[in-house]
């Protein structure tokens, strides 16, 4: 495979292979930026693959009382699935359980979209026949008394079947502390990307994966090629000195707003990766025949 030198780490000539999925927004508020971000990250919580999870999600980005419905600090939350019907069930638990819940939250609709579905269809019942609906221009709000007063939550959200999942960046390096310092970089970088999250543990997954596997029923298993211990046992993708790979999974609302991710993370890892012992930079793909999306990394280079 060739390859491209930059800043002292190398470029695969390769690309990463991403599908299209559903995907929705919401804004959480709540009378601080404290409790909206406890409320949108509990629940965008076990949100890391589709795979087991049932759904991606996580933070896109804090919003200022400027930018939200109801004045208020704010979080704007994204969630991926594979259609919007299996978004919905998880729309319903994780609204019912984490967000009615938060002290002081709101719910609203954070994505402009013709295509919607209900939002509070199943939070809205837990008035109890006490709730009330009030109409403000288009839009519809439900009040539910709680507790500590109401929780407003907007009829509906915007769901597009134009998103992308599984944009990607493997980090290569031959030093484990400096490559995790890198790669938390890239996902810093990537943060600053609009319409974007990285829905793994802190933005980044060290056990990618493959494809099926030798025992039947699971759907997907360790990618060996890139797994060090397995050098000697299974045809590796990896160098001599490889001592560690970690990945970056980025979910984006367009396929543009993935490629910008990609490319905010791929300059950030050449520009800090060599001094950190970060090595190469590769993506992983299925030869091309499974994700209608492509991503070539030469294409991406700043």
């Amino acid at each position: 495979m060739s390859a491209i030198s930059r800043n002292g780490v190398t470029i695969d000539d390769t690309f990463a292979e991403a599908f299209g999925m559903s995907a929705l927004g919401l804004i959480i508020t709540a009378d601080s930026a404290k409790w909206a971000n406890i409320c949108a990250t509990v629940m965008t919580g076990f949100g890391t693959s589709v795979i087991g999870a049932g759904a991606e999600c996580g933070i896109d980005r804090q919003l200022s009382p400027d930018e939200t419905p109801d004045g208020r600090p704010g979080v704007r939350v994204l969630m991926f699935g594979f259609s919007p019907d299996a978004l919905k069930p998880q729309l319903l638990n994780r609204v019912g359980q984490c967000v009615l819940t938060s002290p002081g939250s709101a719910c609203f609709n954070g994505l402009d979209s013709p295509t919607t579905m209900p939002l509070a269809a199943g939070p809205r019942f837990f008035g109890d026949g006490w709730q009330t609906a009030k109409k403000l221009g288009k839009q519809r709000f439900w009040r539910v008394p709680v507790m500590d007063g109401e929780f407003i939550i907007e009829d509906k959200c915007g769901v597009t079947t134009e998103a992308v999942g599984g944009g990607n960046l493997l980090v290569l390096g031959r030093d484990r502390a400096g490559l995790l310092e890198v790669t938390e970089a890239a996902v810093a970088a990537i943060a600053k990307v609009d319409d974007v999250i990285t829905p793994f543990p802190g933005g980044i997954v060290r056990s990618g994966s493959k494809v099926g596997s030798k025992y039947k029923g699971a759907i997907a298993s360790t990618n060996d090629a890139f797994c060090p211990t397995l050098k000697g046992a299974v045809t590796s993708e990896l160098d001599a000195d490889t001592i560690a790979v970690l990945e970056i999974v980025i979910d984006g609302v367009t396929s543009a707003s993935v490629a910008d991710a990609m490319r905010a993370g791929l300059k950030t890892i050449i520009e800090t990766g060599a001094a950190k012992g970060v090595t190469r930079v590769s993506a992983g793909n299925y030869g091309g025949n499974l994700g209608q999306h492509h991503y070539h990394l030469k294409d991406l280079l700043p």
